[in-house]
């Protein structure tokens, strides 16, 4: 998990690259005419893309390379184009790159995460009711139906997974049914539709989340027409504090490659304010650096989740 010690540490050496100036080695520009930044699909194609490709301009005019952008159909094509070396940049929830990481031998690493507007490095799995149902705690929800995400979403399966089933509330023998719906917002929209009865997803604060997102995009309404507010759901679960979402490189990229993609996003804020602001719609507060060390417990869930799994089969 990364803390405010670690995070100072290597805002520091963020600091140090800085120092040394953008004359990184550009002997690496014949051999990557062009970079792929791939992102899992933590909303609708349109939505990510509408998010991103401001982003991925302002690292193609950093970088002095044409920046494609990729949305995936789901986390495990992502993982899988890093480990082919088809994407050059992946952005994963931390569960997600600890998978990218084993299965690329160690080659997708972690450089950068987003800081939350309070400063803060991190994020929180939820489940969401209705506000108008009569869930109150998640025990409330035993023998009900449980809209999962996609099963290498961090906060949407593998942190309610791991967690729930330490509580005693393993969700495939708690819930009548909790399967994956897909992306954060298929889960959300399961859950307005009453498809379910409660939907995971993940969560900053009260006004920073998938769901306040999908609200203020007008997603959301009610049986009349209405739009739905905030107001109208209600957490009746959190995790603990996850480790923030990472972008990874490909680790044996040429290394005046991987600092200048590293240094382009620790600039973002100040370089390209308004296409940094896209990204959280103004609520991150910067690009701050990251390694794999801040993500091993994640190695370990993510063992623990496939024990679970084998004891199931």
């Amino acid at each position: 998990m990364i803390d405010r010690r670690s995070a100072l540490a290597l805002a520091a050496g963020a600091l140090a690259l800085t120092a040394a100036g953008p004359s990184f080695a550009q002997d690496w520009k014949a051999k990557y005419p062009e970079i792929v930044m791939a992102i899992v699909p933590a909303e609708n194609a349109s939505g990510l893309i509408d998010r991103f490709t401001p982003f991925a301009k302002y690292l193609e005019k950093e970088l002095g390379t044409k920046v494609t952008l990729r949305v995936a159909n789901d986390y495990t094509a992502v993982i899988e184009g890093q480990k082919n070396r088809q994407i050059h940049i992946g952005f994963y929830g931390p569960g997600s790159y600890a998978r990218a990481y084993t299965v690329s031998g160690g080659n997708t690493v972690a450089f950068a995460t987003g800081q939350n507007g309070d400063g803060s490095i991190g994020y929180y799995s939820v489940v969401y009711v209705k506000a108008d149902s009569p869930y109150k705690t998640l025990d409330d929800l035993k023998g009900k139906k449980l809209g999962l995400v996609d099963v290498e979403s961090t906060s949407g399966y593998k942190a309610p997974v791991f967690f729930m089933s330490r509580e005693g509330k393993a969700p495939n023998k708690f819930f009548a049914i909790a399967q994956p719906a897909g992306s954060h917002e298929n889960a959300v929209l399961a859950l307005q539709q009453g498809t379910v009865d409660a939907a995971t997803n993940w969560w900053n604060s009260d006004t920073d989340s998938n769901l306040t997102r999908m609200i203020n995009k007008g997603m959301l309404k009610k049986a009349d027409g209405t739009p739905m507010k905030y107001e109208d759901f209600r957490i009746v679960w959190k995790s603990p504090l996850l480790a923030a979402s990472p972008f990874a490189y490909l680790n044996d990229m040429p290394d005046g490659l991987k600092k200048a993609i590293a240094q382009a996003f620790y600039d973002a804020q100040k370089k390209d304010k308004a296409a940094f602001d896209k990204l959280s719609d103004g609520k991150d507060r910067a690009f701050v650096p990251v390694s794999h060390k801040d993500y091993l417990e994640f190695i370990e869930l993510n063992k623990h989740l496939e024990e679970l799994r084998r004891k199931k089969s």
